[in-house]
């Protein structure tokens, strides 16, 4: 905006043309308010030579031609006026001093226009100028304000109104400017083409909450109703601000999460939902949904939302949490251990929320923990006893999974108590029942005949395995005589054990005196209960080992009076069904 205090460059350039030649200089524009008057300031010239008496002129409407009968605003030598300037066209300059002013009052729209002048010397030596000037009749202020308004830079908004009538003179006031600043008025101020404004500024600090804020200019002309009011909203721009997002999500695996992220800023800012620095989505838009399908726990985490746009920027991030019950338990440690060490062995899964794992032996909980992903058994000393399956259960509530695996404890071969001799007839069997791992071999020494049998010898010895028990049996055939001394020797990579085995009753004489009959009845009962032995160490193996296999979970229940102290309700410890 450029405002001459100066002398303007019209009235410079008709001084400076004077003597010699047709012209006319008026401001190519001139504006006024409905129901005012405008003064259009006019110069124009002639040649020296001409030495008119008396100079005449004519203002004519929208045509500078009088064979088109244009409307007349103004006629020095008759004073006959178009209708619609009668009464309200004079003239205001001095035509014998070049000066064709025109003053226009109570203007209403038709008088919008162009307005030319015609210069009148007498007889031949007139002249209708090229030069015009346009009227345009307002009923508003003008308020000027800069093409960009950021929140936070003091920003200059101006109201100019056309000063041009000398009748009356505008004043101005600013409306809906509270909280903004305060006005400052710059008066009245003459513009590079001769035409005269007033002006008014203000000078404020925006904030994003002006954004579309009404700032109104009113012009008013003392002792007169005439009053006009103009309005301009305020585009403030401003950095993106994210005011609308989810909190902390959790969601169960396999179901639908939605993620919003909205954000205020002008213009609107670009959206972009981001993961560990990949870009899932963005568009540019108020809000942005991130739709997850079926999530899985490799989506849980921290995702992030950025608003950006030329001004600023801003981001925020959000937790998502998904819950699924324990994976399948994983089990490190020693699965091979000889008797008297010590055995370490941990468990450990993932599951969200952490789970109870458990980890049993039969019937026994041997350690258990609450809401940790991982869980340490300590074995001191380990013995035969501590040989066999175990179970590592995780679970929480939205399930379960369990592993089983194997100890194997090796120790040195022991001779059960339950070894021993039988005789019936002419034939004697000896039963050795070893207990060892690894397996043992084992071998039945005669000493008074300087013998010694082993399993390899099918037709003595008859040998079967249950777990890590062995049963040999020894048959001797024609046995007139005294049963002989049978010693059964049994050895592994860890030891030898030698036991005399003893006869059944209670002096080895009795072969001698229980007869043909006696000695029938006595092997039949041997038979007997080497069956039995084995049949009930075998289903004792079955009973012991759980009914499920290793990579099944096992059906845990939990009974009502074994309860983990400081669990949860929901997380009582368990015993398990199949191994009652």
């Amino acid at each position: 905006m450029i405002f001459l205090t100066a002398l303007p460059l019209f009235w410079i350039m008709i001084s400076a043309s004077r003597g010699g030649h047709w012209g006319a200089w008026m401001p190519s524009s001139i504006s006024a308010f409905e129901g005012t008057c405008v003064s259009i300031p006019c110069r124009f010239d002639f040649p020296d030579e001409l030495r008119p008496a008396v100079v005449h002129g004519v203002w004519y409407f929208n045509s500078p031609y009088p064979k088109n009968y244009p409307p007349v605003v103004f006629k020095s030598r008759t004073q006959v006026v178009h209708e619609s300037f009668q009464g309200r066209s004079r003239l205001l300059g001095d035509l014998g001093l070049r000066n064709c002013t025109l003053l226009l009052s109570s203007l209403s729209p038709e008088l919008g226009g162009k307005y030319y002048f015609r210069g009148d010397l007498g007889g031949y030596n007139q002249y209708t100028f090229s030069e015009h000037s346009v009227l345009d009749i307002i009923n508003t202020p003008n308020i000027v304000v800069p093409s960009e308004v950021v929140a936070g830079t003091e920003v200059e908004v101006s109201c100019m109104v056309p000063d041009n009538c000398p009748e009356l003179r505008p004043e101005l006031s600013w409306l809906g400017h509270e909280g903004l600043g305060e006005p400052a008025v710059l008066g009245r101020l003459r513009e590079d083409e001769g035409t005269w404004v007033q002006v008014s500024l203000l000078h404020f600090v925006p904030t994003r909450e002006a954004k579309g804020h009404r700032l109104g200019c009113q012009a008013s002309f003392p002792n007169t109703t005439l009053q006009f009011e103009g309005y301009a909203s305020l585009d403030v721009k401003y950095p993106p601000l994210i005011v609308e997002m989810n909190s902390s999500v959790e969601a169960i695996e396999g179901s639908h999460v939605s993620l919003l992220c909205g954000a205020d800023s002008n213009p609107p800012p670009l959206l972009t939902w981001m993961r560990d620095g990949a870009v899932l989505r963005e568009a540019v838009a108020e809000s942005l949904f991130l739709e997850l399908d079926e999530v899985t726990p490799q989506e849980d985490g921290v995702y992030a939302c950025l608003a950006e746009n030329a001004y600023g920027q801003d981001n925020r991030t959000v937790g998502l949490s998904v819950m699924y019950a324990p994976w399948k338990p994983t089990v490190n440690g020693t699965v091979v251990a000889v008797e008297g060490e010590t055995v370490s062995i941990s468990c450990s899964t993932q599951s969200n929320p952490d789970p109870i794992l458990t980890i049993f032996k039969e019937k026994q909980i041997l350690a258990t923990v609450i809401y940790e992903s991982e869980l340490q058994l300590e074995l001191p000393a380990v013995t035969p006893e501590d040989d066999g399956e175990y179970w590592c259960v995780a679970e929480n509530q939205y399930g379960q999974r369990a592993t089983a695996f194997n100890l194997s404890v090796e120790f040195a071969p022991v001779i059960l108590l339950e070894s021993h001799c039988a005789a019936a007839r002419d034939t004697v069997q000896c039963l050795c029942v070893v207990k060892s791992n690894p397996e043992p071999s084992v071998a039945f020494e005669l000493p008074s005949r300087n013998v010694t049998v082993n399993e390899t010898e099918r037709e003595f010895v008859y040998t079967e395995r249950s777990g890590l028990v062995l049963t040999s049996i020894l048959t001797l055939r024609g046995q007139a005589q005294a049963p002989p001394r049978v010693i059964c020797t049994s050895h592994n990579l860890y030891g030898t054990k030698s036991l005399e085995l003893p006869f059944q009753g209670s002096h080895r004489l009795m072969w001698a005196k229980i007869g043909p009959v006696g000695a029938v009845v006595a092997f039949a009962i041997l038979i007997a209960i080497v069956c039995y032995i084995t049949q009930t160490r075998r289903k004792k193996n079955v009973t012991e080992s759980p009914s499920f296999s290793a990579g099944d979970t096992p059906p845990v229940l939990f009974s009502s009076d074994f309860r983990i102290s400081g669990a949860p309700e929901k997380y009582e410890s368990r015993e398990v069904s199949a191994l009652e």
